[in-house]
């Protein structure tokens, strides 16, 4: 199982980013084997949707600072030479495709392929309202633009044609080395077969305390399984990473005995904790990273 850990990308320190840069490069010399970024783009004063960790109302206080995803990865491209570096997830609906593909493929060439492209369709109406993107439409969005980066990553002309987007028969040389892995979260049936369908990986999560149990995830896991299965695919290959959000307090031997408990029911390729809550400040995140590393190898 690999070890994955957030990069310090929301509240104040978003603020100071020579933190991050630390981070990625102490990160990896601890032993970490991924770093993550996620997408938000504001903090409503009265969402239509409340997050799902703080229960109906605001969004966390942490959400109103958030440094840009793709600029957080850029600068840890260029500050480690190891780590596994991805997204969980980026709201890809928010994005046109065409330009989508060229930043993703810029950052795995400046990383030399160690892009892990993680998508979803978030679940705030208030931020599709901001990015003029249609809520309703966030799963249609997301299908054709998994069509336009395949197309964009691995064809030697590119074409795509339909109501949403149309790209005229085309070269896009710039491509990364090798397609990177597409990993798509979700527990909608419609995301659930979707990833089944066409993803490399499943983005699950659970939250400490009293929210990470493994029982909550084998229903869709096997509704996963079983879409691989219709669509001709070997399910075993679909990795699960399970995001695990622990809350302020929550001692890392309990995050540990928490990841392993599902880890031994059903077997993730990679846990990855979210840190903003638990150790928004870099210090005291790189002590999380390191006792969790000692606990959970």
């Amino acid at each position: 199982m690999r070890i994955g850990f957030t990069m310090p990308q929301y509240g104040p320190v978003a603020n100071r980013p020579a933190e991050l840069v630390r981070f990625a490069a102490e990160a990896e010399r601890l032993g970490a084997d991924a770093l993550w970024v996620g997408d938000r783009l504001l903090s409503p004063l009265e969402p239509k949707v409340g997050y799902g960790m703080a229960g109906p109302g605001p969004f966390p206080p942490q959400f109103a600072t958030v440094f840009d995803p793709f600029t957080a990865l850029t600068l840890a491209a260029t500050a480690t030479s190891r780590v596994r570096l991805g997204t969980n997830v980026l709201n890809a609906p928010f994005y046109s495709p065409v330009p989508l593909a060229r930043t993703l493929t810029s950052i795995d060439r400046a990383s030399g392929g160690r892009l892990v492209a993680g998508f979803g369709v978030g679940w705030s109406p208030d931020e599709y309202e901001a990015a003029g993107v249609p809520f309703a439409e966030r799963g249609r969005r997301l299908d054709e633009i998994l069509d336009v980066l395949e197309k964009a990553w691995t064809a030697d002309v590119v074409e795509h044609d339909s109501p949403l987007w149309r790209v005229p028969p085309s070269r896009i040389d710039h491509k990364p080395a090798k397609r990177p892995p597409i990993q798509l979260g979700g527990f909608a049936p419609a995301a659930l077969r979707r990833i089944g369908r066409r993803a490399d990986g499943w983005l699950t999560a659970g939250a400490l305390p009293n929210g990470l149990k493994a029982e909550n995830l084998e229903p869709p896991l096997a509704a996963i399984r079983r879409a691989a299965e219709e669509a001709g695919r070997d399910p075993s290959a679909i990795e699960v990473v399970l995001r695990v959000n622990p809350r302020r307090g929550v001692s890392t031997q309990e995050i540990a005995e928490a990841t392993l408990a599902v880890h031994e029911r059903i077997g993730l390729a990679e846990a990855l904790v979210e840190l903003s809550y638990l150790a928004p400040e870099t210090d005291h995140a790189l002590e999380v990273v390191a006792e969790l590393l000692a606990l959970l190898r």
